[in-house]
């Protein structure tokens, strides 16, 4: 990944003068941290850091609880590309719970690792998008200690009403996992998410989102309301 951005920031140098690399900075503040429909913390602060060139983006993202001192700290990097509506990304996830009780960031060997590696591939549609999300390597394996290969797919449909930005959700795991806690093909998150900035100047607001998710599998339902902090 670091071999990718420096080559990605060497060849800004020498580009069109309309190309130009692009980098972002934000916090996310939310009241439940709730991801693919698992609840993996309470009160929490995520902080984002990415850039991106022709396509081609790197992003750092990052989760620690803030009310609760057990909830765990995660570090997650993306390498994306994308091109029209057609987007291929590997993540790194590393948590600081697992199979290391040292949590070294730096040890990827397959069973002592707190690393979980996951390859997507998605297209946006517009009106729909949809994606596939499938871990590779690291710490998800099988009662045989084989990688398991656990696997999540998405819709996601955005649309405007009463002045708010929305977005409806729902994703499923296709087969029996630990990484997921299924037992078989589950629907876990059907999620309802309404957004909207709030102007405090003339060049500067705040984003506010409120978001209902449901996870029918596992019979639980959390309501999440965060702000976005970001330049």
């Amino acid at each position: 990944m670091i071999i990718c951005l420096a080559l990605l920031l060497a060849g800004a140098a020498t580009a069109k003068a309309q190309d130009k690399v692009e980098a972002s900075v934000s916090m996310d503040l939310v009241t439940n941290y709730i991801w693919r429909g698992q609840h993996l913390g309470d009160v929490s602060m995520q902080p984002s850091l990415g850039v991106s060139f022709k396509g081609l983006s790197l992003t750092a993202w990052g989760n620690v609880g803030l009310s609760n001192p057990g909830d765990t700290k995660e570090l997650d990097l993306t390498l994306g590309y994308t091109i029209g509506g057609f987007s291929i990304s590997v993540t790194d996830y590393w948590f600081d719970a697992g199979p290391d009780p040292y949590c070294n960031y730096f040890r990827y060997s397959s069973g002592v690792t707190n690393h979980v590696f996951e390859a997507a591939l998605g297209y946006d549609f517009g009106f729909l998008s949809v994606a596939w999300y499938t871990n590779f390597y690291g710490n998800d394996v099988n009662a045989s200690g084989k990688q398991a290969f656990s696997s999540y797919f998405e819709l996601n449909a955005p649309f405007t009403l009463g002045g708010l930005d929305w977005n409806a959700t729902v994703g499923a795991v296709p087969f029996a996992t630990d990484f997921y806690g299924t037992g078989r093909f589950a629907l876990t998150n059907l999620a309802l998410t309404a957004s909207k900035a709030i102007p405090v100047t003339d060049s500067f607001s705040i984003p506010i989102f409120a978001q209902l998710a449901a996870n029918p599998y596992a019979k639980q339902f959390y309501f999440v309301l965060g702000i976005t902090l970001g330049i």
